[in-house]
């Protein structure tokens, strides 16, 4: 019936008022979806976040960290809990990391700058250290010796 009425009145094709009344539909059904999962799509992922806020502070776990960052990365604590989570997996550098980007986002967090001291003399016990005795060395002048 719009199909009709198109057509008779403003003088429209069949086919030009086939296509408005099909970009008409398509345009009014493309926001339904998303107005309608909205408020469920945000509960699910707030309730995620704080699941994964929990395992990442409680239980150190990586996975759970990595995506609690991924929806809240500017959380000072979630930062902090993840630089806890990575210092239990060795990994000081990382650690340090995510101590530095919590304390530049609240300087004031208690017990922080404990926490870089000790990533950052944890980094400088692991760095190698050059045994001038036991170094190999190469050089041009007998090239027999080395394998190329």
């Amino acid at each position: 019936m719009t199909l009709r009425i198109l057509m008779k009145e403003d003088g429209f094709s069949k086919p030009a008022a086939k296509c408005l009344a099909l970009a008409f539909l398509l345009l009014s059904t493309a926001a339904w979806p998303r107005e309608a999962a909205s408020p469920l799509t945000d509960k699910a992922a707030a309730a995620k976040l704080k699941r994964d806020s929990a395992r990442c502070r409680e239980q150190a776990d990586l996975d759970a960290c990595y995506d609690a960052i991924r929806w809240s990365p500017g959380d000072p604590a979630l930062l902090v809990g993840f630089g806890d989570a990575l210092e239990r997996a060795q990994r000081p550098a990382d650690a340090l990391r995510n101590y530095r980007r919590a304390a530049a986002l609240a300087p004031d967090t208690r017990g922080l700058a404990a926490k870089i001291s000790a990533a950052e003399a944890k980094l400088s016990r692991r760095a190698p250290r050059a045994n001038a005795a036991s170094a190999k060395r190469y050089s041009n002048a007998a090239p027999e010796t080395q394998s190329h």
